[in-house]
């Protein structure tokens, strides 16, 4: 026994004496088989802070490696130095004239920024696919540890039926429900035969009389996905074959466990920093483009291209206010110039309206076109370039977006899969959604577990309206109200019971009238809405950063200057955009400083928690042993007792033994 003192899980025997009485006489002492101390109160509660220890200590781990990925607090190499470095060249840019070498570093800045939360959520997702991969191996080492459970089962329940000792198998299942309650929360009750029977922290049985396994499909094991398909109980046999179905599914972290924290990270966590991130993202781009959208380069560029939109020619135009457009030759000197008042187009007015009027307005001077959701507009004479300004009394505004900024014509952040601004739809509006186009969508409660999925197809009417009116009535809605605000982002409000619950596009085939764009993009929905992945600086502004849009067109007559080269109103335009609060959605109203501050801080906050949670869990596991092993396991101190009260006993047995020989032997010579 004493060789056994530091072997895990061994539990110490004692062994039963007995007096032996034969015909009424005593005749010796009967050593019955050994037994094993043990307390199953004791083992229980060790069971379940293995449970607890195991989930915090992986999501320490992978948080831990989260908060790295971000860099330390004040590093030069972290995205709130990188933000601010955006803000410290704008600023420079305004106070400085020249060429490149001013505009340069703003611009690189900027593309660095970008670059780095792009950068960002692919580790992101190298962490998810990560812990992917994680899960597949947890759950081949939960499905064989099952098994081993089950055939120690099969040992012990023989064993006793024979009245015999059990304890070495009984030992060795101690340990491997030990290690099993630390990869998933289980529960454990010992039978009256000697098996053991486990459930799941939820009450799923995965060992009775016939033992169950777990199945999780190997396709997609250790990449980063939409979503993963759930961990589904079968029946199986001895040998781990697998059976039938149960009909039950393990797709919640409240399993608990490694297992259940996996999940949480993979399903919840994760996902919910990589959101972050892209509404950070977009933010920026908003905030940058919102800025260089109300200035022009010098000279003006001979073609203004703007960005995709989701509308065609025969849509709403939906703009108020007026906006400036003017052709000036590359000196600045006003060539032609009109005011496109869209007040007087009226309410009914479509873009092919506006376009129209463009034309007519410029006399030849430049054309306007409109195709796939972009706007171009060309100069027409050599040595010509295209300006456009708001009007400073009654500014355009299409959901609060002037102009040059929803159509992109003076971008500096691009992107090939987002519209960078809200769409400014309304429920009357029409989706033009074509057959057989779905966006499917995916409802997953708090804890990440998926609750509901749907495929919206909008075959129940043609308005954004009717859209939202099937989202209601489809399963999603028994969650939550959709609804679109007032710029036409999809808001999504969960009820009281599932607050916390986190709606994704899980694929989206939707174009809208061949635009490009699909529903998740113009209503603001996930990656596709924030266009992260394919996002950086214009492509002729990073090659020739002097194309920046920093002077301010004026409304001037034919003939004078309209713009000057040494206008940096722009530049300034940047610093008090940088600096002012920005519409984020759902994360509210903050700058974009702030909000990088908030993502970062709540990150490291979340590691911190989680490592103070991992030794809690673990000094909580620790103590839950120390108090099984006080009873069961071997005590030194105890045994040496042991050995002198036998030793003693033993001596006193020889010396009766010995007493009662000499009593003999005197007899026997008094009889000679």
């Amino acid at each position: 026994m004493l060789a056994n003192v530091n072997t895990p899980g061994y539990a110490r025997e004692t062994v039963a004496l007995q007096t032996g009485v034969t015909a009424g006489r005593v005749n010796g002492v009967v050593v019955g088989e050994p037994g094993r101390v043990a307390d199953k109160f004791l083992e229980a509660t060790v069971y379940g802070r293995s449970g607890d220890a195991g989930r915090a200590e992986v999501e320490a781990g992978y948080l831990d490696r989260l908060q790295s990925l971000l860099g330390a607090t004040g590093s030069e190499s972290a995205l709130p130095a990188r933000l601010d470095a955006v803000a410290a060249t704008a600023t420079a840019m305004a106070g400085a004239n020249g060429g490149s070498a001013v505009t340069a570093p703003f611009v690189g800045m900027v593309e660095d920024a970008i670059g780095s939360m792009r950068q960002l959520g692919r580790d992101v997702d190298v962490l998810r696919g990560d812990i992917e991969g994680e899960v597949g191996d947890t759950v081949e080492r939960v499905n064989a540890l099952l098994r081993t459970v089950d055939t120690l089962n099969d040992s012990i329940s023989r064993l006793q039926g024979l009245g015999r000792s059990a304890s070495g198998p009984a030992d060795r299942r101690t340990t491997a429900l030990e290690e099993l309650s630390a990869l998933i929360g289980i529960t454990a009750r010992e039978q009256p035969s000697g098996r053991v029977t486990i459930d799941t922290a939820s009450g799923v049985p995965l060992l009775d009389q016939r033992l169950r396994q777990l199945s999780y499909p190997a396709s997609g094991v250790g990449s980063a996905q939409p979503v993963y398909p759930t961990i589904d109980v079968r029946f199986a046999e001895a040998d781990g074959t697998l059976g039938a179905a149960t009909g039950t599914t393990l797709d919640t972290p409240a399993m608990g466990g490694r297992l259940g924290g996996l999940l949480d990270l993979r399903d919840r966590q994760l996902p919910a920093f990589s959101a972050r991130v892209e509404t950070l993202f977009a933010g920026l781009a908003r905030t940058i483009n919102a800025a260089s959208n109300t200035g022009s380069a010098v000279p003006p560029p001979a073609i203004l291209t703007g960005r995709a939109t989701a509308l065609t020619g025969g849509d709403r135009l939906g703009f108020t206010g007026a906006a400036l457009i003017a052709v000036t030759r590359s000196d600045g000197t006003m060539v032609a110039g009109t005011t496109l008042d869209f007040d007087a187009l009226g309410a009914a007015a479509t873009v092919d309206d506006a376009i129209a009027a463009i034309n007519t307005s410029l006399g030849g001077a430049a054309t306007a076109s409109f195709a796939n959701g972009t706007l171009t507009i060309a100069a027409t004479g050599p040595g010509t370039g295209v300006a456009v300004a708001q009007d400073t009394a009654r500014p355009s505004a299409r959901a609060g977006i002037g102009l040059s900024h929803y159509f992109g014509l003076n971008d500096i952040v691009r992107s090939d899969t987002s519209m960078l601004v809200p769409s400014g739809f309304t429920t009357a509006d029409p989706h033009r959604f074509a057959a057989g186009e779905a966006v499917d969508f995916a409802l997953r409660d708090s804890s990440g577990r998926l609750v509901a999925r749907y495929a919206l197809t909008g075959a129940t009417g043609p308005s954004y309206g009717d859209l939202i009116d099937e989202l209601n009535a489809s399963p999603l809605g028994g969650y939550g109200q959709f609804a679109l605000d007032d710029v036409g982002r999809l808001r999504f409000s969960a009820t009281r019971a599932e607050s916390g619950a986190m709606l994704s596009v899980l694929s989206d085939t939707t174009d809208r009238g061949g635009t490009g764009r699909g529903f998740a993009a113009i209503t603001g929905l996930g990656a596709a809405g924030a266009g992260l992945d394919s996002a950086g600086v214009r492509r002729d502004v990073l090659a020739d950063p002097t194309r920046l849009p920093l002077a301010r067109l004026q409304p001037v007559a034919v003939g004078t200057k309209a713009l000057g080269p040494s206008d940096r109103r722009g530049a300034t335009a940047l610093v008090d955009a940088l600096a002012s609060a920005v519409d984020l959605g759902d994360a509210g109203t903050m700058t974009i400083a702030r909000f990088s501050a908030v993502v970062l801080g709540d990150a490291g906050s979340a590691a911190s928690r989680a490592t103070d949670r991992a030794d809690q869990m673990g000094a909580r596991r620790d103590d839950a042993i120390n108090r099984r092993d006080s009873v069961s396991g071997v005590n030194i101190d105890e045994e040496l007792g042991q050995m002198v009260v036998l030793q003693n006993s033993y001596a006193a047995a020889a010396r009766v033994m010995t007493t009662a020989s000499e009593m003999y032997d005197t007899l026997l010579g008094m009889i000679r």
